[in-house]
Parts: C-alpha cells; sequence; structure tokens
C-alpha cells in the first residue's frame, strides 16, 4: 500500500495519497495514532487523506469494513531554517547562481524571490544552489525557501539595475589628475568601481543618481568614463578630457 508523498509538515495538512486495492468503504485512516483530519474515498484503488500534526516517523494504516491494513511509513518533516544567502544582490536580469544556507533543506522543492519562483539544487541539508529568476523591477524582495516540512520566509535579495551615467561633470581637467568629478545617472548606489581611462579612480556614493570621483593622472585627450555595479557596466565614451599643462 504505496503512499505519496510519504514525507510532510510536523504541522500537518499534507494531502497524502493511498494507493492499494480493495479500498471502498474506507472509513479512517491514521497516522500512527492520530486520525488524518479529511478523508476521500477517490477509487475502489485510491483514497486521499490529509495528514495531521506529529513528529518523526508513524505508521499509516486504513480501516475499511473488511478491517485494517498493515502499516506504511510516513515522515514528519520539521519546517527549514534559513540562516544567510551567499549573495544577498545581484542582476535584474537574474541569471546568476547562489547558494541559501540553513538547516532541514534537503527537501527543498522552491525558492521563492518575491512573487518569483525557482527550483533549487539541493547540495546538502543545511545548503541549496539555486539561479536566481529575472527580477520586474530593481528592490528587495523576500525570498522563501519551501520544503516538505512547510515554508520559511525572513531573508531578502536585492535586484540591481545596470548603472546608466547621464552626465559627467566638470568634462575636463589637467593630466596630472585630482579633478573633483560628479557622476550623475541610474542604478548607482551599488557602484563597485569607477574607471576614467582604464584607471580605477577613487568614488563615493552621494546617492542612487550621483557619485563623488576624483581624477587619476591621465593622457591629454578624451577618455573614457566607466561605472560598475553587480548587474554589469556603463560607459560614457570620451566623457572626460585630460588637458596638458602649459609649457615654456
Amino acid at each position: 500500500m504505496p503512499i505519496s508523498p510519504n514525507q510532510g509538515s510536523t504541522g500537518g495538512g499534507t494531502l497524502v495519497t493511498i494507493t492499494g486495492t480493495n479500498l471502498s468503504g474506507t472509513s479512517a485512516v491514521k497516522f500512527g495514532t492520530k486520525s488524518a483530519t479529511s478523508v476521500t474515498n477517490v477509487s475502489p484503488t485510491q483514497v486521499t487523506a490529509v495528514s495531521p500534526s506529529g513528529t518523526g516517523t508513524v505508521g499509516v494504516t486504513l480501516t475499511t469494513p473488511g478491517g485494517t491494513s498493515n502499516p506504511v511509513s510516513f515522515f514528519y518533516v520539521g519546517a527549514p531554517f534559513k540562516s544567510s544567502l551567499g549573495d544577498t544582490s545581484g542582476p535584474l536580469a537574474g541569471g546568476n547562481t547562489i547558494t541559501v544556507n540553513g538547516t532541514g533543506l534537503s527537501t527543498a522543492t522552491s525558492v521563492s524571490f518575491g512573487v518569483l519562483t525557482a527550483t533549487p539544487t539541493v547540495v546538502s541539508d543545511s545548503q541549496l544552489s539555486v539561479v536566481v529568476p529575472a527580477g520586474a523591477a530593481p528592490g528587495p524582495v523576500g525570498v522563501s525557501v519551501s520544503t516538505a516540512g512547510g515554508t520559511n520566509n525572513g531573508l531578502s535579495y536585492t535586484y540591481i539595475d545596470v548603472p546608466a551615467i547621464t552626465t559627467v561633470a566638470p568634462a575636463t581637467g589637467p593630466t596630472s589628475g585630482g579633478t573633483a568629478v560628479t557622476i550623475t545617472g541610474t542604478s548607482l548606489a551599488s557602484t563597485d568601481s569607477v574607471t576614467i581611462d582604464g584607471t580605477p579612480a577613487p568614488f563615493s556614493v552621494l546617492s542612487a543618481t550621483t557619485l563623488s570621483v576624483v581624477t587619476p593622472p591621465g593622457t591629454a585627450g578624451a577618455v573614457d568614463v566607466v561605472v560598475t555595479n553587480p548587474a554589469g557596466s556603463d560607459t560614457a565614451a570620451g566623457a572626460f578630457t585630460y588637458v596638458a599643462g602649459p609649457g615654456i
């Protein structure tokens, strides 16, 4: 007499399908000593029942006018506990793989990022690997993990859009560097690097739309300014011009 699924939440509520023979007239299904909260006679070979709360491993039995069946094991699984995400942010386009760390994750069937759901790979009872789905909009979303034991929430993941440069001002400065430049644009809050003509430049994030940058030394002429965040990069071609000092 197989049952499917053969495991469920300690809180009960798992819909279990019991398959066998001579099941017509089933009057009771028990999980250990507890009765199922709902029993439906589907056919002479199939019955469905909703598991009561419980713990550990219990025998499931079925009673008909002909008697009580032999027990079949059902395993109660506790709710998962999530302790951390390997990465807490990533591109709006998704596609990056992150880890979910915690306990009770071995029966995980889905990981949700807000309203978006992905199927994880179970690495161990304490870790999942999951490919992040594309987000609907930049910003934080709640992360939940669903297992045979239930669903657990409490973690947050932030979708980040690719940065976009609107202006670089002032647009000129000496080849010796040291010019304080303001870069305006969008999705700049998570900037992790700024380069001018390929050379890293010191910067400070003032807001999601503004960066303060100090130019490094460079060679005379128009050069590219590149802003990078975890989602990608944007290049403002020839946006800053190095000017050589006077010579006598």
